[in-house]
């Protein structure tokens, strides 16, 4: 990004610099701008019970278990996996997640393919080497295509949740927040709890809220019960 500083100001702004998109963030705010236009989502949240996945010490991270949960939620639910084009729905015979990496003045999604069928650690590796190369300016097109849904985890900069913005054409995005101890209320008692915030965002012509809540449900039964570390 180029930035340019006018002269100073004469208002209570200040001075005002301007500063220049560069080719992908350009098509960001685009995409985005789109996605509102577009698209009438609606949204559904839960809190995931993270005490089986937050017990070992060898887990893998957050956004793998939450990977995996995904693809094997996307599985039994294909409503999901899909898109609105043209006044038709398609269906993907492939579980493809992608994950929102925050790369240097600018947002990357690399895509983790077929996540229905891998286990929790094959996607903690597969997604620690896509994050290195976004990183490192070395990630290729076809690393950050074919994404059927998308995953958006900012719990490791502590917020408790976020309400993403879907990727067109893709009929929904899992907005994740920090995984911390809460005070829940189990069997009628006060518990205390590793849990974190779940949010999915949905296409309303591709999903309705009845499918969007057994999705999102089965999401957070896999991680409650630790499933997503079992191969």
């Amino acid at each position: 990004m180029a930035e340019t500083s006018t002269t100073p100001a004469t208002t209570a702004k200040g001075t005002t610099s301007t500063i220049q998109l560069s080719k992908a963030q350009t098509a960001i705010a685009r995409r985005t701008a789109e996605s509102r236009a577009i698209v009438p989502d609606f949204t559904v949240h839960t809190q995931a019970v993270m005490d089986a996945c937050a017990a070992p010490t060898d887990r893998p991270t957050v956004t793998a278990l939450v990977v995996r949960a995904c693809g094997l939620a996307l599985r039994e639910h294909p409503q999901l996996n899909g898109a609105y084009r043209d006044a038709q729905l398609e269906r993907y015979s492939r579980v493809n997640v992608g994950v929102m990496v925050d790369a240097p003045g600018t947002l990357v999604v690399p895509t983790l393919f077929d996540a229905d069928t891998k286990d929790s650690a094959t996607i903690g590796a597969e997604l620690a080497a896509l994050v290195a190369r976004v990183r490192s300016g070395q990630i290729t097109q076809p690393e950050l295509s074919g994404a059927t849904f998308t995953v958006s985890n900012v719990g490791m900069l502590g917020v408790d949740a976020i309400v993403p913005v879907i990727v067109p054409p893709q009929a929904g995005i899992l907005g994740v927040g920090q995984m911390r101890e809460r005070v829940l209320v189990i069997d009628g008692a006060p518990t205390v709890r590793q849990a974190m915030e779940l949010t999915l965002v949905c296409d309303h012509r591709a999903v309705y809220g009845a499918d969007a809540a057994r999705f999102l449900a089965r999401v957070a039964e896999l991680l409650r019960t630790g499933a997503v570390l079992r191969d």
